[in-house]
C-alpha cells in the first residue's frame, strides 16, 4: 500500500499555492507535514484526499491514478483541528456513522464499532452522548469513527491544537500507539517541532508552499538541508550569524574565532551562515570553553521553569532558551557561551555544507 505525489501543484486564485511536489508515503509509516500557519499543510492534505484537485501531477494510490476520482470512493479518513461529533447521537452511533452510510450490515457494524472503541478506550462510554464526554475523549471519538472506515490513509489536520496541555499530552502519546495497531498511512499536520519529535516516524517540513525536506524524523532535525528548513524545525527559529572561514579557523565577525576540525577543515575559505538552536546558548561564559558572545538583552520571557532570551548581537537577532527562572536587567550587556559542536555552517544561499559535529556523530 503506498500514496505517490508526482509533481501535485495547486493553484488559488492564480497564485501558486503549492508548488509541484513528490513525495511517496508507504503503509504502516506516520508521516508529519511541519510547518508554520499557511505554509501549505491542510492543502496538501486535501490534495491527498481528493477534496481538491491537483492544478499539476497526479496523484498514485497503490499504483493506481486516483487524481481525479471522488473522495467518497476513496479509503481516506480526515480528522480536522475543529473535530466534530453529532451531539444527539451517543458516542456507539457517532462511530457507526460512516459505516451506516456504507451500507454494511448490523453484525459487521458492532464488530468494527466496537473494535475501533476498544482501540480508542472508549467501550464504557459507547452509551454516552459526546457533549458528556471530556475533550480528549470527544476527540477519540472522532479519531474512532475516522478508524472505523478501515481506511488505508488517514489524515490529521492539527487534531489537538484546541485541547488544553494535558489533553494534548495524552493523546500525542496515544496516537502512536493507535498508529502501530492501525497499520494505515497516517498524515499528521503540525506547526510544533516538538511535536513532530513526540511522533516519530517521517516528517516532510513545509515552507511557503514548498516542502523542503522529507526523510526520517530524528534525521531531519538533526540534519537539515538548508537554513529553510532548520528554522522550521526549531523552535523558536534556529539563530544565524555570517561567518568566515580562513584557513584552520572560523571567524565569527565580533573578534570570536573556532577551529575548523572535522567536516568545517575541508570547507574553501570564504563567507558562510553558522546556525545554532536557542536551547544550546548558555549564560555565565566565564571559565567555560567555546565560542563566547556579548550580547545586549531586549527581552525575557518566562515561562515558569525556562527563560526565553531575546538578544540582539549587533546586526543580528538572536533568541536564547534557558533554564530556570532568570531575572535580568533590559537593555543590559550580556555575556553567553556556545559549544562550537552545535555549530551547523551553512552557504550563503543557504544550502547545508556541515552539520554540527554534534549531529553528525548521532
Amino acid at each position: 500500500m503506498s500514496l505517490v505525489l508526482e509533481g501535485v501543484s495547486k493553484v488559488v486564485e492564480g497564485k501558486l499555492h503549492v508548488h509541484p511536489t513528490d513525495l511517496a508515503l508507504e503503509r504502516g509509516t506516520m508521516n508529519v507535514l511541519l510547518g508554520p500557519t499557511l505554509s501549505g499543510k491542510t492543502t496538501l492534505m486535501r490534495l491527498m484526499a481528493g477534496l481538491d484537485q491537483p492544478a499539476t501531477g497526479r496523484i498514485l494510490w497503490e499504483g493506481t491514478d486516483v487524481t481525479g476520482m471522488r473522495v467518497q470512493d476513496r479509503k481516506v479518513a480526515m480528522v480536522y483541528q475543529q473535530f466534530i461529533n453529532y451531539p444527539s447521537m451517543s458516542v456507539y452511533d457517532n462511530i457507526a456513522s460512516p459505516l451506516r452510510l456504507m451500507g454494511l450490515g448490523r453484525a459487521e457494524i458492532d464488530r468494527r464499532v466496537q473494535a475501533a472503541a476498544e482501540l480508542m478506550q472508549l467501550t464504557p462510554m459507547l452509551a454516552r452522548k459526546p457533549l458528556e464526554l471530556s475533550g480528549g475523549q470527544q476527540q477519540r471519538c472522532a479519531l474512532a469513527r475516522a478508524l472505523v472506515k478501515d481506511a488505508g490513509l488517514v489524515l490529521l489536520d492539527e487534531p489537538l491544537a484546541n485541547l488544553d496541555y494535558k489533553l494534548r499530552e495524552e493523546l500525542r502519546a496515544e496516537i502512536p500507539r493507535i498508529f502501530a495497531e492501525s497499520g494505515a498511512i497516517f498524515v499528521y499536520a503540525t506547526t510544533e517541532p516538538e511535536e513532530a519529535l513526540l511522533l516519530g516516524g517521517n516528517v516532510a517540513t513545509l515552507w511557503e508552499g514548498r516542502v523542503t525536506q522529507f526523510g526520517s524524523t530524528p534525521q531531519v532535525y538533526r540534519q537539515p538541508c538548508d537554513a529553510t528548513t532548520a528554522r522550521v524545525f526549531s523552535d523558536p527559529p534556529m539563530n544565524f550569524t555570517r561567518v568566515v572561514k580562513a584557513g584552520d579557523r572560523i571567524s565569527f565577525g565580533d573578534g570570536q574565532t573556532a577551529p575548523a576540525t572535522g567536516a568545517l577543515a575541508a570547507l574553501a575559505d570564504g563567507a558562510y551562515q553558522a546556525g545554532f538552536r536557542p536551547d544550546h546558548l548558555h549564560l555565565g561564559a566565564q571559565g567555560r570553553d567555546g565560542l563566547h558572545f556579548r550580547c545586549r538583552l531586549k527581552v525575557t520571557e518566562i515561562t515558569g521553569s525556562e527563560t526565553f532570551l531575546h538578544l540582539d548581537h549587533g546586526a543580528d537577532r538572536w533568541v536564547g532558551l534557558i533554564h530556570g527562572v532568570q531575572e535580568l536587567q533590559f537593555g543590559a550587556p550580556i555575556e553567553v557561551w556556545l559549544d562550537a559542536a552545535h555549530v551547523y555552517v551553512f552557504a550563503e544561499s543557504g544550502e547545508l555544507v556541515a552539520p554540527a559535529a554534534y549531529a553528525a556523530a548521532a
